[in-house]
């Protein structure tokens, strides 16, 4: 996909881009113009011993000698859409990267690198280059399994994102702008990001270089572990800036081992609305720190209400893990099983108790990109995964931040994460800020989401590129 750089004025907008690891080679025209789980993982052995000074970074090329070859470049052929004219244009190819989980052919990557793809193909390091079968996606979490017909691969060793710490050095091996096989290091500069208020992903933020094509290529930590797939960078130019973020493995495998029994995904809920503890908050209620997600509303026909839980309450703690913040409790409810029962601690009246929830389902993400043969996000994507207007549209999209909002001097907006169907039709890219609808400008997901469900056949759609705005009419599906 192309990465754009917006500007009003003299100040550049930052944009969290889910789809910022996939290097898309285009085949059609320049235009100026806005139209246009079987298998086993490999057992865990000894670290890699990696010795390193305060003074120099760590020798890594045992990881690479090792699990280098484990490392695949995925090319995703799309499919040709639309011109301005109605005629048919020339696709393109999306380049990413992905990496082995077992021996018989099961690969991990990015939603976004082969969503929306008429053929996927998986090279390894060796030079051999198979036609991969997509197994399943699911566009929330941004996770693709795919499957190639071969035996006795390499493999990567699955870790546990748990166990890192932040500062730890990491490595990431992948496809930066169709670069086979590059190797890149930095350390953990947080981890449990929240990249979108309904995102259940606890992003693995790093400062490891990554590009477009590294998308879905692995994050190792220094025994050789895989802990996380690189999806996303924040930036003000479309190319890496010192923030790029991962999805925790143990996310990616929940979601893994669904898609390959099932070939869909289902998250558990329990029906809180949730916000973080201040400091303030949690000397009211007598708790020594601000872990927790505090209840702040609770649905009247769902789990948490027929358990007892009510508003005012802290929860602290799920099945035995303690909640430190409200992306850890998303995170830890989304991979509960639908019908199972969960233990939720929580603080109440100066004291911890225990509930009992049986865990409700998600209603299923509504798709809004190109057709999935499982989301997105989606629906990663997603990255986050991101807000999604209505399928008739073809976006998926994410609020701006009050910060790209002040700096690009705009009244409203939304980023398009993922444009397929009729807005791909009408020239509407990835990266493009729609900024109004037939006239109303747009201050948020919800609010673009009811316009487009209360329209006609068709739209005007103005959207911000490159600091120039343009409209451009969409015709509905």
């Amino acid at each position: 996909m192309t990465i754009k750089k917006y500007w009003r004025g003299s100040a550049a907008v930052c944009v969290a881009l889910a789809a910022a690891g996939t290097y898309a080679i285009s085949h059609r025209e320049a235009d100026a113009s806005v139209s246009d789980a079987h298998g086993q993982i490999a057992a865990p052995g000894a670290s890699s011993g990696i010795t390193g000074t305060r003074s120099s970074a760590p020798d890594f090329s045992s990881i690479v000698t090792r699990y280098g070859p484990a490392v695949v470049h995925i090319g995703a052929k799309q499919a040709a859409s639309p011109d301005e004219n109605g005629e048919g244009g020339r696709g393109g190819e999306a380049l990413g990267s992905g990496f082995i989980i077992s021996q018989d052919g099961y690969v991990l990557t990015n939603n976004h690198v082969v969503e929306g793809a008429e053929r996927v193909t998986v090279k390894l390091m060796d030079g051999r280059e198979f036609h991969a079968r997509v197994v399943g996606t699911d566009k929330t979490s941004d996770v693709a399994v795919l499957k190639i017909e071969a035996s006795n691969l390499p493999t990567v060793r699955i870790g546990n994102p748990a166990d890192s710490k932040v500062g730890e050095w990491v490595v990431a091996i992948g496809s930066p702008y169709g670069f086979d096989n590059t190797v890149t290091s930095g350390i953990i500069s947080a981890k449990a990001r929240q990249m979108s208020d309904d995102s259940p992903i606890p992003f693995i933020q790093t400062d490891v270089p990554v590009n477009p094509g590294n998308s879905g290529g692995p994050l190792f930590n220094l025994n050789g572990e895989v802990i996380g797939i690189n999806s996303m960078i924040y930036s003000r130019t479309g190319g890496f800036q010192g923030l790029s973020f991962a999805i925790p493995i143990d996310a990616a495998m929940h979601v893994k081992d669904q898609l390959v029994r099932t070939g869909h995904v289902s998250r558990g809920r329990i029906g809180v609305g949730v916000q973080p503890v201040t400091a303030e908050q949690a000397k009211q209620l007598g708790l020594d720190s601000t872990h927790g997600a505090l209840v702040g509303s609770v649905d009247p026909s769902g789990p948490a209400q027929a358990a007892g839980l009510r508003e005012g309450d802290v929860i602290v703690g799920v099945n035995g893990t303690r909640i430190a913040s409200t992306t850890e409790l998303m995170a830890q409810v989304s991979q509960l099983t639908p019908g199972s029962t969960a233990t939720v601690n929580v603080w109440r009246n100066g004291a911890e108790r225990k509930l009992s929830v049986t865990v409700g389902a998600q209603a299923p993400q509504i798709a809004s990109a190109a057709p999935r043969a499982r989301q997105q996000q989606p629906d990663q994507a997603r990255p986050q995964q991101p807000e999604q207007a209505r399928p008739r549209l073809g976006v998926a999209v994410r609020p701006l931040t009050d910060d790209e909002r002040q700096e690009a001097s705009l009244p409203g907006g939304v980023v398009v994460q993922q444009a397929s169907g009729p807005a791909a039709a009408a020239g509407i890219q990835t990266g493009d800020i729609i900024v109004a609808v037939d006239g109303h400008v747009i201050r948020g997901v919800e609010q673009l989401r009811k316009l487009i469900a209360q329209a006609d056949d068709s739209v005007s759609v103005t959207v911000v590129r490159d600091g120039e705005e343009a409209s451009v009419n969409v015709t509905l599906g």
